[in-house]
């Protein structure tokens, strides 16, 4: 079971298979790993013991960050995600946390979730993928339906004032256009996040 494994200069921690969206450009279409990581399909959630002790097995003077991110959406493991982060935040050489998510923790989660970041997470990376509702619903196919969108943009908008660096993402060309992309960067900015543009990689269509 690949819990955590190396991309560059880089941690991931993988956590679920679980998402609430099914976006039409997701790399998970491509195969069952990334970049060399290894499987990244769970056949079961790790614990929260499996995670640190897995965390604990790198030397982080050798590495820029940890990034939650796996096969899945971290925060629908959001008690796991927020007690490994605190266990690296308490490491002598603490490393800088990334939290990649597509921003629907508090629909996951049912309460309000962008306070509890604060203090165990420096940089929360946001897709946001484009600057229009309906547009959304076709691209990223959220369970939650119409709520998903406007709860994305409420939660960048609260996790902005309490977490360091917060970056909303949109993948670049074909699925977002350069006019797209500037409408998209003044959505981010208007929430107190700053656009980043990701490298389309195209669905192969299987698993």
């Amino acid at each position: 079971m690949t819990i955590t494994y190396q991309v560059k200069q880089s941690i991931y921690v993988n956590l679920t298979n679980r998402c609430p969206c099914a976006c039409r450009f997701c790399l998970r279409n491509n195969g069952p790993e990334v970049f060399g990581s290894g499987p990244l399909w769970l056949e079961r959630e790790p614990t929260l013991e499996e995670v640190t002790a897995s965390l604990d097995g790198w030397d982080y003077a050798r590495f820029r960050e940890v990034v939650f991110c796996g096969y899945g959406e971290p925060t629908e493991r959001l008690d796991v995600l927020l007690a490994a982060a605190d266990h690296l935040k308490r490491l002598d050489a603490a490393p800088r946390v990334r939290v990649n998510t597509n921003g629907l923790s508090d629909l996951v989660n049912g309460r309000p979730t962008a306070p509890l970041f604060a203090g165990k997470v420096d940089c929360l990376s946001i897709s946001l993928n484009t600057d229009d509702a309906a547009e959304y619903l076709d691209l990223c196919r959220p369970k939650f339906g119409a709520a998903a969108f406007p709860a994305l943009l409420a939660f960048t908008r609260e996790a902005a004032a309490v977490v360091p660096e917060v970056v909303m993402t949109v993948v670049d060309e074909p699925v977002t256009s350069i006019e797209k992309q500037a409408r998209c960067r003044a959505l981010a900015e208007s929430l107190g996040a700053r656009l980043r543009v990701r490298r389309y990689e195209a669905p192969s269509g299987n698993h």
